[in-house]
This record gives C-alpha cells, structure tokens and sequence, in this order.
C-alpha cells in the first residue's frame, strides 16, 4: 500500500473519531400523562416543550382488544408520513390522498403523522400489535381531554413536530400523575441534521414477554380487527 494511500486512510479515520468525540451524545425522550392529558418532550432530562394530547376515552390498560391506552415505558418502533401534508389520512398506515382540514366535520381519521409504538414491560407488552400510536387527528377540539381509541392523539402541527425530534427507539412512558417538574433545555440539538448528535439509551425490546422484531409483528399486525376510522 503506498504511503499517500497510508496517510488519506489515517486522515479519515481520525477525522471520524474526532468528530465522534466533539459531537455531545443525546437521549430523546417523552413523558405522557393521563392526568393532565399533556406530553412533554424530554433531551437528556430537560424540558424541550410540552403538547395537549388525547388518550382513550375507554380508560387505561393494555388488554388485547380493548381501546384502552397502555400505561407504561414503550418505544418508537416505526415512524411513518415523511414528508405527507398536514392532514394527510391514513388507512392501514399508507397515504389515501385525501387531506383533512382541522376538525373537519364527520370524519375521524389517523392523519399527518403516525409514531407506532411497542412495549418495554409487561404492562405495554401488546402495544405494538395493537397498534398503539401516536398520531394527529382532525378533531383537534377534543384534543386535552381524554377522546380516542387507544392511541395518543396530538393537533397536526404539534405531532409534526415531535415526528421530526423523536427518533425510532426513544422512549416513551405513559404515566397516571402529573407531569414532572423539569429544567428547560438550555440547547436543544436537532436529531436530522448533518452533524447530529450521538443517540444513547435506546432500549432493547421485552424478549422475555415474546416481543419480536416490529419489522417481523408488522405483517400480523396489520390483521387486527381495528376501528374504520381513527385511534
């Protein structure tokens, strides 16, 4: 190997592990709680901000064919709608083409954006077959208070948003309390960009309680008798 060929190699790899030593390593993270109906984004700890969201109006509990919201620690599993207008319906996780205005009469649909969720203890361990998500719908005048079927629902905007700072393994836990008393994040860095930070504490999934691969359960999940219109 020649020595210009030597030093392009050791060029690139120390310019790979310097950048991997100055980029600050990041958990994304978030907090739902039934009692107020809010959710707060979390990064390393602190407070990004908080959103209204709905949870079921059929009560709490993770029973399989019930529309009751799980309490407990889960993940994000699959994220889809990239790039979908806001508004966009969904049914079966795939685009329609129609779009929905906010609270537009007799429809209620999963739209915009959808963030599937699986579970990570045995309170949440059938949330991803029973596709529990969180999602925007266009009855956003129900939107703090308790109204879906299941999911969690959030106003288009609000869950455009959270989409695009929560990446695929960050946790999420539903809680009964308040939401808890937080420092605000001073400096909040954007998981997208080109020199985003290092993601850590993506946890692994329930083996013990038969949770697969979500990419194995989607073919099953997608013959759960669900509801025609929203979650």
């Amino acid at each position: 190997m020649s020595s210009r060929l030597l030093l392009l190699l050791a060029f690139l790899v120390g310019a790979n592990f310097l950048r991997a030593q100055s980029s600050p390593e990041v958990r994304n993270e978030v907090i739902i709680s039934v009692k107020e109906q809010k959710l707060m984004l979390l990064q390393n700890g602190a407070k990004v901000t908080t959103y209204p969201v709905s949870t079921s109006k059929f009560g709490l509990g993770d029973g399989k064919g019930r529309m009751t919201t799980p309490i407990g620690a889960m993940a994000v599993a699959q994220k889809i709608g990239d790039h979908a207008p806001t508004g966009a319906v969904f049914h079966h996780r795939r685009f329609t083409g129609e779009i929905l205005r906010p609270n537009a009469p007799g429809r209620d649909p999963i739209i915009t954006r959808i963030i599937w969720l699986r579970g990570l203890e045995a309170s949440t361990s059938h949330a991803f077959s029973r596709c529990i998500y969180i999602h925007g719908t266009p009855e956003e005048k129900k939107i703090g208070q308790p109204a879906s079927y299941g999911c969690i629902r959030m106003k288009s905007k609000d869950v455009t948003s959270l989409y695009s700072q929560l990446p695929v393994g960050a946790v999420v836990k539903v809680v009964t309390a308040a939401l808890p008393r937080v420092v605000k994040a001073k400096v909040v860095y954007p998981i997208n960009a080109p020199d985003a930070p290092i993601e850590v504490g993506r946890p692994a999934p329930l083996v013990r309680s038969g949770i697969a691969n979500p990419r194995q359960q989607s073919a099953a999940s997608t013959r759960v008798a669900r509801r025609s219109g929203g979650a």
